[in-house]
């Protein structure tokens, strides 16, 4: 409860706090349609990209780990790198200046819920209020709208498919996972990241001290077989360059 009235505090004024529901539905519908016209919303998630474009995308979950940000950052842009931070609405709401500074790099922001829960085991409105809320309360501290939804875990059901498709939202998974939350080690997290890679995969990540270690091997990696690594949104592009 102490957490849902601070983004009240910053999505409404408090004498509006009733109709939250409303604005919500107001916000994410509209830029739905204003924004994400040319979004193409699915039944089913996507866990590649277009291969023919000759790229990867890295996707950073962020709800822990805030000190590995700055130097997970800073290799992003000495390699010329892009990727999406799919950021949960409780660190957001804890961690203004570094999604502001995230979103400032130039880098996508995506949903990663708000408080982290089971997506497939929580019923249509409770998915509808954890996905509508982080969307608001990054709009309200950047600006910017999101339409990708990274399930917490991964773990997403029919339920989560139809709310996402509601909001307009497309529901991200992966094709290579560096399970580095799991595994403290920054070899094992170059390797997940690198072998077999190609053209179209989704790698997983999030900002740990030995994946902020393997980064820059990554991105090196990346670099010398000739794949570009960029946002989610532009890897699921149908357009070839």
């Amino acid at each position: 409860m102490k957490k849902w009235n601070r983004i009240m505090r910053h999505v409404v004024p408090n004498t509006v706090i009733a109709l939250v529901f409303v604005v919500l539905a107001v916000v994410t519908f509209g830029a739905s349609r204003s924004v994400f016209a040319f979004a193409k919303q699915s039944d089913t998630p996507y866990y590649k990209g277009n291969a023919a474009r000759g790229e990867v995308a890295l996707m950073i979950n962020v709800y822990w780990g805030t000190e590995y940000l700055a130097p997970m950052l800073q290799t992003l842009e000495e390699y010329g790198a892009k990727c999406t931070f799919f950021v949960g609405g409780s660190w957001a709401d804890d961690h203004n200046a570094e999604l502001l500074e995230i979103a400032q790099r130039g880098h996508e922001i995506g949903n990663h819920g708000y408080f982290h829960k089971d997506h497939k085991q929580l019923s249509y409105q409770a998915n509808k209020e954890e996905i509508a809320a982080t969307n608001s309360l990054v709009r309200a501290l950047i600006g910017k709208d999101m339409d990708l939804f990274a399930p917490p875990s991964g773990s997403f059901g029919q339920t989560t498919l139809s709310v996402a498709k509601e909001l307009g939202m497309r529901v991200i998974m992966w094709s290579k996972d560096t399970i580095d939350w799991r595994d403290k080690d920054a070899d094992l997290v170059y390797s997940r990241a690198t072998k077999n890679v190609e053209a179209g995969d989704m790698i997983l990540m999030h900002p740990t001290a030995h994946t902020a270690q393997a980064l820059p091997k990554i991105l090196a990696y990346y670099k010398e077989k000739g794949l570009r690594a960029v946002c989610v949104t532009q890897i699921l592009s149908e357009t070839t360059i």
